[in-house]
């Protein structure tokens, strides 16, 4: 069978992980025909072991470090897009987009090197089939208009990128149902996704916490209602090819303000805005990961995500003032659109907005660029609606 899952692994550290995933989906009759992995790494790190992990458990894959991505831009005749992906950054995982794009896949699957799958689990069988469900799910809302993935934990932690003004949230539930997915965000045990700030609050100088979460905290699947924004962790995620023009990884760390750590989180507000404006899901909860986060510094974390963490609380605001759109494309266009026009003047590095709606024109472009019928139709679309 030719593969349809593009699985996109950023790593520099445990490039193992993949063993764990590919056994986990033989050992639960998950055709391995079908992934294709992705691992995206650096020049300083050893491709030749990766290269040599594929070979022994029998996948297919390519490696991208820096010299290896710089090659496959000149070879696609898009040089001038590879500013997209910034330097020693998670956000290089939207390099793997531009990858997924440019093959014949339909599903893309972000795994980080620090967690491994639950071996109770079907992890790509469940991911696949959260993307095809349709029927009853538990739909949840609050007054803020956020909803906090570890709502149903029995915590008070609020996950990385949570805005703090929606804190304190009165959170309400009912059973909607859903028809088209377009994400399936799974969940993690062990270390939970945290920022530097509540880290700290947890009482944890190694950028962890100590609080843990097992299988047993989390209750039903659920998705986050129409008009509610919630956090998007890259981590563990599966996903339609459909969403690519409205989930580009944002530049980050690599950029004159030094604002880090906020990639996959406003990759979500925009693609959740995109979603509810084509009528479409983003399902949570399983396929649980363990996340094995590494020790390191808290205050590291911490200087990497303040110069954006004022940012950070009003983003989705300029997300949320697109009333319509005609397609994915077209709605990441409009984002950009209102990030470009904002009134910055009193946010700390309000700057970079503009940096960052400049950068999504150009993901539309590179795309474009690749695959004209992607997203130049859609792009057309609008501009005929306008007209």
């Amino acid at each position: 069978m030719t593969a349809d899952i593009c699985v996109i692994v950023p790593t520099i550290r445990e490039h193992e992980c993949v063993r764990e995933y590919v056994a986990n989906a033989r050992r639960h009759g998950f055709d391995t025909d079908r992934l294709h992995f992705v691992l995206v790494t650096e020049d300083f790190c050893d491709t030749g072991s990766m290269e040599s992990m594929l070979e022994e458990i029998d996948v297919s894959g390519d490696i991208f470090d820096g010299s290896a991505r710089e090659a496959w831009f000149a070879e696609q005749g898009i040089e001038e897009y590879s500013h997209l992906i910034p330097e020693a950054s998670h956000a290089q995982t939207s390099f793997g987009l531009l990858y997924l794009w440019a093959g014949e896949f339909e599903y893309g699957v972000f795994i980080d090197d620090d967690t491994l799958p639950h071996e109770d689990s079907d992890f790509f069988g469940t991911h696949m089939d959260n993307l095809h469900y349709q029927g009853s799910i538990e739909s949840v809302e609050s007054d803020e208009q956020w909803v906090n993935v570890l709502h149903e934990t029995d915590t008070d932690l609020y996950p990385r990128g949570y805005p703090y003004s929606a804190m304190d949230e009165t959170v309400r539930t009912e059973t909607t149902t859903v028809s088209e997915v377009v994400a399936s965000q799974g969940l993690w045990t062990n270390v939970p996704d945290l920022d530097a700030v509540r880290i700290l609050m947890d009482g944890d100088l190694d950028g962890q916490a100590q609080t843990r979460l097992d299988a047993d905290d989390y209750g039903e699947d659920f998705v986050a209602a129409p008009g509610q924004y919630l956090t998007v962790c890259s981590m563990n995620l599966a996903f339609r090819r459909e969403i690519v023009p409205a989930f580009y990884q944002l530049p980050m760390d690599d950029n004159p303000w030094d604002v880090g750590r906020f990639d996959d989180i406003w990759s979500g507000v925009f693609l959740k805005r995109a979603a509810d404006l084509l009528g479409k899901q983003i399902y949570n909860g399983a396929p649980l990961c363990e996340h094995n986060k590494a020790p390191r510094s808290t205050f590291g974390d911490l200087a990497n995500e303040v110069a954006g963490l004022e940012l950070n609380e009003h983003v989705w605001e300029l997300a949320d003032r697109v009333p319509e759109a005609a397609g994915f494309a077209d709605a990441f266009e409009r984002m950009a659109d209102e990030l470009l026009a904002a009134d910055v003047s009193d946010y700390e590095n309000g700057e970079f907005f503009a940096y960052v709606g400049e950068h999504m024109h150009d993901w539309l472009d590179c795309l474009a660029a690749i695959d004209a019928d992607g997203v130049r139709t859609t792009r057309s679309a609008r501009s005929a609606a306008d007209d």
